[in-house]
């Protein structure tokens, strides 16, 4: 995008709402607010978990954290009753409701909001229908899968990743939903040399000839992660490289199991990727899409309950991911992802931001003239380049 959107010499002004729950919201927060300073918007963004009252935020984060790693089935037996029971789901809204006062408030100076996590769509639809924000309301769904959570009335436009998240965004009664593409960070790309790899491979100390299992777990390492760490090395075909993140204790029991190289907290995670073959994840978060940008078959396998689950169905629906169910079907999927076509449907080629900046210029989403050119350019060109080549 360039500055030819903003008009009338007024720079637009543009809110961002996300959720520190894991790195995947705020990622897809970070990059849309990007784009937009790029194109000469101006951007705040904020934690929705920071405008609930009192310490209600950090205890609901603290909870989901705790629930993902301790009880991970009571999280997917929460994540479908709050699908099948609408009195729980209707206490959720309620909840979301609570940060409505400080959401109006941050909102009031925009032209447009943008949310990238389910309760701030809750809170902000809430706004929008009831005449306190006067300005459009943009859902950016992050993952493939999409939970009734996700979906507001009032909520002006829905920004789908694939044709499969878009149906299932409608069939849930989603208003305006406009498929697009993920909003991945630039550096996501292939590695452009033999030697780039061989490059990003010697910064992180990694074998030089192995194939390399990059298995990502989110920000936090959630999940059954040293089995499938020891699954992956079991299969014989390659070295696992893992990505704990925040999760010290996982580090260490995978240093003292002597399977693989853990690794902490990576600040270039496309350096990372461009040195690895394959992504093993159990989220099918950003990170899935951050792999497919990079040029990297992704796996589904052991995926945590829930959305982890739902996502995984969603990939391999839309023709991005394959899903290994049980462990007898891993070492034949990595054997597949090395070494045959690989298995990516087409992906949105509208960039997410213009859609944002369209918006804010009050043309209801009809993006002409001079946005044209913005709209047709890939969020992310490496991307579709790359499903393109290996369709």
């Amino acid at each position: 995008m360039n500055t030819s959107q903003i008009h009338s010499g007024t720079k637009r002004h543009v809110t961002i709402v996300s959720a520190s729950v894991g790195a995947g919201h705020d990622g897809a927060a970070s990059e849309l607010a990007r784009r937009l300073r790029e194109a000469g918007f101006t951007v705040d963004r904020h934690d929705f978990l920071d405008l609930l009252p009192a310490s209600l935020g950090r205890l609901l984060r603290q909870s989901y954290a705790l629930q993902l790693r301790a009880a991970p089935e009571s999280w997917e037996r929460l994540f479908t009753a709050l699908d099948r029971r609408r009195n729980l789901a209707a206490a959720v809204r309620a909840l979301s409701g609570l940060a409505a006062r400080r959401l109006a408030r941050t909102a009031a100076d925009s032209d447009v909001v943008v949310s990238t996590y389910p309760l701030a769509s809750q809170a902000l639809g809430r706004l929008r229908r009831r005449g306190a924000l006067r300005v459009p309301v943009v859902t950016y769904l992050t993952d493939l899968s999409v939970h009734p959570l996700w979906i507001a009335d009032g909520v002006d436009a829905h920004l789908a990743l694939h044709a499969t998240t878009a149906a299932q965004a409608r069939r849930l009664g989603a208003a305006d939903v406009r498929v697009c593409a993920p909003a991945v960070r630039p550096g996501f790309r292939p590695p452009s040399s033999v030697l780039e790899r061989q490059v990003a491979r010697l910064h992180f100390g990694l074998p030089d000839d192995d194939r390399l299992a990059l298995v990502v777990a989110g920000s936090w390492g959630a999940g059954d992660v040293a089995a499938t760490v020891r699954d992956v090395a079991a299969s014989g075909l390659v070295t696992p490289v893992v990505v704990c993140g925040r999760n010290t204790a996982l580090r260490e029991e995978l240093a003292g199991s002597g399977v693989g190289v853990p690794l902490g907290w990576v600040d270039d995670m496309p350096a990372l990727m461009r040195a690895c073959d394959v992504v093993v994840q159990n989220a099918g978060g950003l990170s899935s899409l951050e792999a497919l940008a990079s040029g990297l078959p992704v796996l589904s396998y052991r995926c945590l309950p829930g959305h982890g689950r739902t996502n995984a169905a969603a990939l391999e629906e839309a023709g991005w991911a394959p899903w290994a169910r049980r462990p007898d079907e891993l070492p034949e999927a990595l054997f597949a992802a090395l070494t045959g076509p690989r298995m990516m449907g087409s992906p949105g080629t509208t960039d997410p931001a213009a859609i944002v900046a369209a918006l804010a210029a009050g043309r209801s989403g009809a993006v002409t003239g001079r946005d044209a050119a913005v709209t047709e350019r890939p969020a992310s060109k490496e991307l579709t380049e790359t499903m393109e080549a290996t369709r």
